[in-house]
């Protein structure tokens, strides 16, 4: 028995201890095979599950680093039958292999025969198989490659894909480095993908994914697809590529809502490939219009279904994802596991943040009392409307301007998901609004306004959660959120961790009415970044911002 930071349960959850001097070693060394989900002030509980081992078994580590990463760091002996399991559970990953025969084409082997007998006879799989070739192969319809690694890993037996990859239409594309170098872990996670052939890349918000990007364009020299969130975050990444890659910008193509270009490097939004015409989804012929290469995912944690769909048909193309957090609150981190591959590299943030690489960040939760007036509406309001209700009450209008009097020279975002709120900010703190009907020429301005010190203060909805490259935000103020949504609240901070120039410290507030639902939304959004080691301070609104604020309302 040790004095360990952590304490292993037999039905799969890890407590960590987070005040003990190990307590980082030991959250690094569980990372790559368990998930946070609960993260209080003093002990994270983190829970064990099979697509964890999984993802960590793709990505090269074996039962043997698992078992010793719990027992070096419990303080308890571990439960044995909890050791089995993870061993039985990583072991299950790789029994069934795709791979391509000479003669039959695309095939699944078997290196546990008693496997092959218990999917061949599940009544989803068959239909996807064709003749068996010997006792331990049998054929694979090529369009059901995706599909069956999904339900394959639905029934708990995830396949290995060896198959490979085309090539696709050849386009020579060379990193510039002129002036700069890919940092050494934009290089390693580069290398980690390639190596892999198709998976997801997990960085920080500021952390440079799309020179990732760039460099995996450079080793495959393929004509590329580029799926991004909006215009805007595609213009950036058009910008980016022009500035660091051989790349010129006839080269590039932008599929949106304003235009319609396929070139040999095509970026697409998402909306426009989901928007639907006469019941069909019309733009998906977008997939087939070239001999991509490569395939790149941007924010793929926000993969909609109808790409997830027509990425099943894509197994034959090398996928890249894109992400700060592969955090899904619709659970289908399965899917992105299956459909685009495994994670390929994941560095915690707080590892940039010491390399000097992204900005440190304080998180402050400040807690506000609703008056008399909002709480009796709050408690009489139907449990629908209970949460925009005590989200957008207007006690916490005072809040935000006191809040941005403590930052006045400081370039600031308050950000928030109602759109009624937000012009009421706009108007208090006469500061423009961006929200998701503003034209892209000017939510373009006025980003450009902003990036040149011109505006201090912007009000934004969630379209500035994504990809939108704003490195002089140092301040944010979070009114309102996606409920609970804990990769929204990763992507909002990650607004301001790109480096400051004098070195500053970015702050993080997120204003919230005590005894609501907002009070428990903030603690489930904050749980991914508490993973990454940072601790919110909770303070109250009248002791943060001195004598007692007026009421409103």
């Amino acid at each position: 028995m040790t004095d360990g930071p952590l304490i292993v349960q037999s039905d799969k959850t890890l407590l960590l201890e987070v005040d003990h001097p190990l307590s980082d070693d030991a959250r690094t060394a569980i990372a790559p095979f368990a998930e946070l989900e609960r993260a209080p002030e003093h002990v994270h509980t983190y829970r064990v599950t099979p697509l964890a081992l999984w993802n960590a078994r793709a990505a090269g580590h074996d039962a043997e680093q698992v078992v010793d990463a719990l027992v070096r760091f419990s303080r308890y002996p571990v439960p044995q039958p909890l050791l089995v399991d993870v061993v039985d559970t990583m072991g299950r990953y790789g029994r069934l292999q795709l791979a391509n025969h000479p003669a039959h084409g695309l095939v699944l082997n078997s290196l546990d025969r008693a496997v092959l007998e218990e999917v061949l006879r599940n009544k989803k799989i068959k239909p996807m198989l064709g003749e068996r070739i010997d006792d331990d192969t049998v054929v694979v319809h090529p369009s059901e490659r995706g599909r069956l690694k999904q339900t394959l890993l639905k029934v708990g037996w995830p396949a290995e894909d060896l198959a490979g990859y085309v090539d696709g239409e050849a386009h020579p594309i060379d990193l510039v480095e002129d002036g700069w170098r890919l940092r050494d872990y934009q290089r390693l996670a580069a290398q980690a993908f390639w190596a892999g052939g198709s998976g997801v890349v997990v960085l920080p918000c500021g952390a440079g994914k799309t020179l990732v990007g760039a460099a995996a364009m450079a080793e495959a020299g393929a004509t590329t697809l580029i799926l991004v969130t909006n215009t805007v975050a595609g213009r950036q990444w058009k910008r980016e590529l022009v500035a660091r890659t051989s790349l010129t910008e006839d080269e590039i193509g932008e599929y949106s809502g304003e235009r319609k270009e396929i070139r040999p490097v095509t970026i697409a939004t998402y909306q426009v490939i989901t928007r639907k015409s006469k019941g069909e989804y019309k733009h998906l012929e977008l997939f087939d219009s070239r001999d991509w290469g490569l395939i790149v995912y941007d924010e793929v944690h926000l993969l909609p279904a109808p790409v997830f769909r027509m990425t099943a048909d894509l197994q034959s193309r090398r996928r890249l994802g894109l992400t700060a957090t592969l955090v899904r609150e619709d659970g289908q981190e399965g899917d992105v596991f299956s459909l685009i591959g495994p994670k390929r590299y994941d560095v915690p943030w707080r590892d940039i943040e010491a390399q000097g690489w992204i900005a440190p960040a304080e998180c402050t939760e400040v807690r506000v009392t609703l008056t008399d007036n909002e709480r009796l509406e709050y408690a009489t309001a139907e449990p629908e409307e209970r949460y925009k209700l005590c989200s957008t009450a207007r006690t916490k209008l005072p809040v935000v301007r006191a809040i941005l009097d403590r930052h006045p020279d400081e370039p600031t975002l308050v950000i928030g998901a109602y759109l009624d709120q937000l012009e009421s900010l706009g108007e208090a703190l006469d500061a423009p609004v961006i929200q998701g009907s503003t034209k892209n020429k000017e939510r373009e301005a006025l980003f450009d306004r902003f990036r040149r010190g011109e505006l201090r203060t912007l009000v934004v909805s969630k379209v500035a959660n994504f990809s939108i490259d704003l490195p002089e935000a140092s301040v944010a103020v979070q009114v309102s959120g996606t409920f609970g949504s804990r990769q929204e609240e990763a992507q909002r901070l990650g607004r301001l961790l790109r480096p400051k120039g004098d070195g500053r410290q970015a702050h993080f507030y997120s204003v919230v009415a005590r005894d609501t639902l907002d009070t428990d939304y903030a603690a489930h959004r904050q749980r991914f970044l508490a993973e990454q080691g940072y601790a919110y301070r909770i303070v109250d609104a009248d002791d943060l911002l001195g004598p007692k604020l007026p009421e409103v309302g």
